[in-house]
């Protein structure tokens, strides 16, 4: 048996959501409509194929805009946690969670982006959040920005490729640090913002047929930058209003293997590797990398910056670094004739020594001890493991039990993996937070049927259901895994 450990004493256990994909209640309190609203979902699409999936025109938006529609847009009632929060956070509790990342929905503060005036009601509902998490002891983690820009990025701008999109969110931070300083320590600027090259709607307001005639990779590079202005900027005004406050910044951990030991693979892997890492290294040195620098140059991208852009970034860096982890992939210099299987948002070379989720996702716990290490010894700042889970599709019993064995078959030798960085390869490591930890729309499929969480919420790909909230069988034993800080990963049978 391996051997026992226990996690470092205050370690952060907890799990996480986004308002995008759990709130619902876009109609109400006074939201406006944000860009996941008019998330269509593609229910004749290959689960497989994301790409497919977050394609979105300018047709979609207006026929989206059309409608009230919540059957094809299934984000504008998520798990309903908007009248269920109370409910939520005391199963929370019951687990014993010491920490709940969860966003603010920008929409919901700021139902345009651009209004002269915060909406109050939106204000009153996160401060009875962080008021009902405070009852039981629960710290919020919260992220500014989870793919929910405001559609009105869209309609009357150019999302985040337009300079005025950073004083709307550095009004929106000094809105929501200001009101909320007494009740949030911790915060994320953007959700996964290396994810803008990928998904660019959800992450940047970018509609690739309103930027007709330019080279759309430089228009979202261009929104990146504002995104890293954006972030530096609501760093210094998080720290200015909450001096104990830690901001952190928030990558997808894309972790590529050599497909061979030919030094052509090992190249193309730690090329791949570093079209992730230039967005983190961006946010945690305060400067762009030589080679992403490079990148540009050598592709014709410009990148228009404005005096005092470069200093204000060197100035506010992130004080750790938070991440998503669900799989690996492999790289290779030539990839015919090799096979190839879904991921977070991508498409790679599928490794012949791992299984694979049934969205094809390749389970690796060792990957996430190599993505802390290679993680911490790259930046020597605090890390922050924000989502980890595997989706797969739970059957609600009669008797209302679910036994997803195989979740928590997944999380057990994850979690030990993240012990061993601890213990063994000296890895700071601040919390953890298992993803939709309720049951939640899921980003890359917009299923309910793709569900992650310790709790079942009654409601299908359709929106049909009673949204009543049962327990899984992961949830006593994630409950027992806090309990012990982590010890009973190792008493198990």
């Amino acid at each position: 048996m391996k051997q026992q450990r226990t996690f470092p004493e205050g370690f952060l256990w907890g799990g996480a959501t986004a308002a995008n994909q759990v709130e619902g209640g876009w109609r109400e309190g006074g939201k406006g409509i944000s860009v996941s609203d008019c998330a269509k979902a593609r229910f004749d699409t290959e689960v497989t194929n994301y790409k497919t999936h977050n394609q979105v025109t300018s047709k979609d938006i207006e026929e989206a805009l059309a409608t009230d529609d919540e059957v094809y847009y299934p984000k504008r009632h998520g798990s309903d946690f908007y009248h269920h929060y109370k409910e939520d956070i005391r199963l929370f509790s019951e687990m014993g969670f010491k920490v709940y990342r969860m966003s603010i929905a920008w929409s919901r503060i700021f139902p345009n982006a651009d209004d002269a005036e915060p909406n109050e009601e939106g204000l009153k509902f996160y401060d009875q959040v962080f008021d009902e998490l405070h009852k039981y002891g629960i710290e919020p983690l919260v992220t500014m920005s989870h793919y929910e820009p405001p559609i009105n990025l869209v309609l009357s701008y150019k999302g985040w490729y337009s300079r005025e999109a950073i004083g709307f969110f550095t009004r929106f931070a000094e809105t929501i640090c200001t009101r909320y300083k007494d009740k949030v320590k911790y915060w994320l600027t953007f959700n996964e913002v290396d994810s803008m090259i990928r998904h660019p709607y959800t992450t940047g307001a970018l509609v690739e047929d309103r930027f007709p005639g330019q080279n759309f990779e430089e228009v979202i590079f261009q929104a990146m930058h504002h995104q890293f202005v954006a972030s530096a900027l609501a760093t210094k005004i998080c720290h200015e209003i909450i001096p104990d406050s830690m901001v952190g910044c928030m990558l997808t951990k894309l972790t590529y293997y050599p497909y061979t030991c030919k030094p052509e693979d090992v190249l193309e892997a730690q090329q791949t590797m570093r079209s992730t890492y230039c967005y983190s290294d961006t946010q945690v040195f305060g400067e762009y990398p030589a080679y992403l620098l490079s990148r540009f140059k050598n592709n014709g991208i410009h990148i228009k910056m404005e005096e005092g852009d470069e200093a204000v970034m060197k100035a506010h860096p992130v004080d750790f670094v938070s991440f998503s982890y669900y799989h690996s992939s492999c790289a290779a210099r030539d990839t015919s004739h090799l096979n190839v299987t879904a991921g977070n948002t991508i498409h790679a070379i599928k490794n012949p020594y791992l299984k694979s989720s049934d969205w094809g996702w390749q389970i690796d716990p060792t990957g996430l001890r190599i993505s802390m290490v290679d993680l911490y010894d790259r930046y020597r700042k605090p890390l922050f493991i924000v989502e980890n889970g595997l989706g797969a599709e739970d059957i609600l019993k009669e008797d209302g039990s679910i036994d997803d064995s195989y979740r928590i078959a997944y999380l057990r030798e994850h979690l030990k993996a993240v012990a061993d960085a601890i213990a063994e390869d000296g890895v700071v490591c601040l919390g953890y937070t298992s993803w939709g930890c309720i049951d939640l729309v899921s980003e890359s499929t917009k299923q309910m049927s793709k569900r992650y969480g310790f709790i079942y919420v009654d409601c299908d790909d359709y929106g049909k259901g009673t949204y009543q909230r049962f327990k899984k069988k992961s949830f006593d034993w994630y409950k027992k895994v806090i309990e012990t800080n982590g010890s009973s990963l190792y008493t198990e049978e």
